[in-house]
């Protein structure tokens, strides 16, 4: 029995975990991904929008803001990478530069930072800019950041503070129960809702007083679940693509550049990432299908034609490798994060598509503080587990990596020659609070297979090392989901004195 189940563990899912881990409450967060931020969380531009763009008087515009405004703090307390990166929205004709009055407008109105500026004055400070490009406004308070690590380190806090996370686990269906079953789980839990749910999955069944609807693509069907007919909004799964060039020393761009936004969106965009990668895209095409994340040749295409348009001499020499995610598109044009009308106890944090990411802290402080804000009235705990920070031996000096690899010479032995991280990274993503099990986990932590070679030799390693860990066999081992098997079966067997 629980106070509050999260369905969902994105950076949404994650950042109400969190807020929710610092309360006297038990909560539960499931999800069907075999990691936390595996969707529509770990496939996007990774960008800390300013706020400027979204439509006047919705919860985008207002909560894109605030949540700009907290994420250097979040980061900072978490210990994961935040760069303020700045950005440019630039015009290349007189109806464009239309466009741009109406964001200076809206940025003064939102008292964001902009300054408006040349094509000239902007090729000053990006030299890769197009000729083409008559004028440009400049948001210094753009960040960028990796949004599953914030995720990760959000969700690894939470469970050290009490927080249940099940993964691999599908909801099938939500059951409303009386209020004579639902009873409270602990002495603090309040009486507003007059039902509680019993939420089946493919691996058990769990009561609850409240469900937090945090599903991204699947939001709706969720809720339908729980509604027994159609919900009142739908998601269309909106399918972005990507081109991911490789680190270099001097970057093509140094900051986000966007062309004006339109009506799919922000448009195809070039974004200087953490670690010197610059992600060109994405597209925007409607997916019939919610697990339809692959790559197109006519999307990539059409990504490569339009990012020519802001950014001259780009290296599609250094591509790496291509990527997609979905977004989840609703049909009201805005978030919809609300108590169901219908289902006391019911929250949807629906729709959550750009601007999300940047808008994540500001949307769990409004489930929990307006929304919810009764019903969530929990006593705040004395006592909170901070985690500990992701060691990265690349980002040390030498005499702490000389004092690290003294104390544990796992850090000492490199397994991926492309981004340098050690086999003590490795072990350590395994076996932290919410530990990897799949190759792709281990990537996402401390980034083998994120460099050049996209795990060409370093990746038999790791599945060697998370067989170890986990205690299993490596035909068990997957890349990232129960189907995602990297080895079949043993192709030979190997004589004991042949290999000693």
């Amino acid at each position: 029995m629980y106070d509050i189940v999260i369905i969902g563990a994105g950076i949404t899912g994650s950042f109400i975990a969190h807020k929710l881990s610092k309360r006297q409450c038990k909560v539960l967060v499931i999800d069907k991904e075999a990691d936390v931020a595996n969707e529509a969380s770990m496939a996007n531009s990774a960008i800390v929008h300013a706020g400027y763009d979204p439509k006047p008087g919705t919860l985008k515009a207002k909560l894109n803001v605030i949540g700009n405004r907290m994420y250097p703090d979040i980061c900072n307390e978490l210990g994961v990478q935040y760069v303020k990166s700045s950005a440019f929205v630039v015009a290349t004709d007189a109806s464009e530069s239309r466009i741009l009055d109406t964001l200076k407008t809206q940025a003064a109105d939102r008292d964001i930072e902009c300054r408006d500026i040349t094509g000239d004055e902007a090729r000053e400070l990006e030299p890769n800019l197009s000729a083409k490009v008559i004028r440009a406004l400049e948001f210094p308070t753009t960040g960028i950041i990796y949004p599953w690590l914030v995720a990760i380190a959000l969700m690894e806090e939470a469970v050290l503070n009490g927080v249940e996370l099940r993964l691999s686990e599908e909801v099938l269906s939500i059951d409303r129960i009386s209020q004579e079953s639902a009873h409270k789980s602990s002495p603090d839990s309040c009486d507003s809702a007059s039902e509680g749910y019993r939420i089946h999955t493919d691996k058990g069944s769990y009561e609850c007083r409240y469900v937090i609807n945090a599903a991204g693509v699947y939001a709706d069907d969720i809720y339908g679940m729980a509604l027994g007919h159609k919900p009142e909004f739908s998601i269309t799964p909106k399918r972005g693509e990507y081109y991911v060039l490789d680190e270099m020393e001097h970057p093509v761009v140094s900051r986000v550049i966007y062309p004006v936004p339109g009506p799919a969106g922000k448009g195809v965009l070039v974004v200087p990432t953490i670690h010197n990668n610059i992600l060109l895209g994405p597209n925007s095409h409607i997916a019939d299908d919610k697990e339809a994340n692959n790559n197109t040749a006519d999307a990539l295409s059409y990504v490569k034609e339009s990012v020519k348009k802001t950014v001259d001499n780009i290296p599609f020499d250094k591509v790496i490798r291509c990527f997609a995610g979905l977004r989840p598109s609703g049909d009201t044009g805005d978030f919809i994060i609300e108590e169901s009308k219908e289902l006391k106890g019911f929250v949807n944090v629906a729709c959550i598509d750009s601007p999300g990411l940047a808008s994540a802290p500001a949307i769990a402080e409004y489930v929990t503080d307006e929304v919810m804000k009764e019903q969530f009235d929990y006593d705040r705990k004395t006592t909170y587990i901070h985690g500990k920070p992701i060691t990265y031996m690349g980002a040390l000096s030498d005499e702490d990596k000389n004092r690290i690899i003294a104390d544990n010479p796992d850090y000492g032995e490199i397994v991926c020659r492309c981004c340098l991280v050690s086999k003590g990274e490795i072990i350590d993503a395994i076996r932290r609070p919410v530990g990897a099990t799949t190759v792709k986990a281990v990537k996402k932590r401390v980034g083998p297979g994120l460099g050049r070679c996209q795990g060409g030799f370093c990746e038999p390693l790791v599945v060697d090392i998370l067989a170890k860990e986990l205690g299993i066999d490596k035909t068990e081992v997957r890349y990232d989901s129960k189907d995602s098997i990297i080895l079949m079966e043993m192709t030979k067997s190997v004589n004991k004195k042949e290999e000693a």
